[in-house]
């Protein structure tokens, strides 16, 4: 079923779902079950799967040259799509990024996620490499979340790469994408990101989905101003509790993000970690009350694959 579907079928009421990272390699399946078992009874209609590219090391030769070689440290998203709508009957909805597959891959991954039945998919440029200053587009691949976005939605009508695939076959995809309540970082100003905003959700995309962030009045002004530029789609609140201290200052770097002076000058003065998660907690559940007196359609959490801290905030919620 397609997410504004679990919406509608709501009728208002704020839905629970999360976010899950593929296990390291090495990991099982199992790893997989385990993060999302303690979630289940809070019946989420959906599962969001992130997608990690490949990265490169460097290999030294006898002769002194280095090699530069590709490694993927995560199983396949595809993968653990299928088995999790196998195992629990839910909707997984895989990340699609830009980093990493040609246009050519990507056409073939989208055939086999509408072969497993897959409905919807979350469209994103992604992250750079960690060895690059900044994102490099694969070669034959995208540069844009934006053109990621138009071959799916040209797939939605039937519009392939090559001619020789029957033009009647169309997927039906719901497409998903990324907004940024602060702003993202490389837009050059926030009306400019809001236009960018607007021309993914006339391309197709019909749910955004948010950065975190820890000041609910930076969702609201966020959804107000995509209102005031047409954007009439489902907003959802992407969220994540602080569960450690060194995350005052990892989350603003990493996500460009800002952590309240309340909530930061809080975990200060924590005496101990599990203080921290207290706090954390604390916070978030707070936050979650006033999103759903916002109307919200869902709270969805980034768990990292820690299902713990999202628990506690699920059971106070719903």
């Amino acid at each position: 079923m397609k997410i504004v579907e679990h919406i509608a079928n709501a009728k208002g009421k704020a839905l629970f779902s999360f976010e899950l990272l593929p296990p390291v390699k090495g990991q099982s399946i199992q790893d997989v079950y385990d993060a999302i078992d303690p979630l289940m009874e809070f019946k989420p209609p959906f599962i969001d799967v992130t997608y990690h590219r490949e990265d490169y090391i460097y290999k030294q030769h006898n002769s002194g040259l280095l090699e530069k070689v590709s490694y993927r440290k995560r199983p396949g998203t595809v993968a653990i799509c299928a088995a999790i709508m196998n195992r629990y009957k839910v909707d997984a909805v895989p990340h699609l990024i830009c980093g990493g597959f040609t246009k050519e891959e990507t056409e073939n991954a989208l055939i086999d996620l509408q072969f497993l039945g897959i409905d919807n998919v979350l469209v994103l440029r992604g992250d750079a490499r960690k060895a690059d200053a900044g994102f490099i587009p694969t070669p034959n691949g995208h540069t844009y979340a934006s053109d990621l976005l138009e071959q799916v939605a040209g797939m939605n009508k039937g519009m392939y790469l090559h001619e020789d695939h029957d033009k009647a076959y169309k997927t039906n995809f719901c497409i998903g994408i990324a907004g940024y309540p602060e702003k993202h970082f490389e837009a050059p100003n926030l009306n400019a990101d809001f236009k960018f905003l607007k021309r993914k959700v006339d391309l197709g995309a019909e749910f955004i989905v948010t950065q975190m962030f820890f000041d609910n009045s930076k969702y609201k002004a966020f959804v107000d101003k995509c209102r005031e530029h047409g954007i009439t789609v489902p907003i959802i609140p992407g969220l994540k509790p602080i569960t450690s201290s060194k995350q005052i200052i990892s989350l603003p770097k990493i996500f460009h993000i800002d952590i309240p002076e309340e909530l930061s000058e809080s975990v200060l003065a924590c005496k101990s970690e599990k203080e921290v998660k207290e706090i954390g907690i604390e916070w978030m559940i707070n936050q979650c009350k006033e999103l759903v007196d916002l109307g919200v359609p869902v709270l969805h959490f980034y768990t990292m694959s820690n299902p713990g801290p999202t628990k506690k905030i699920a059971q106070a919620i719903f």
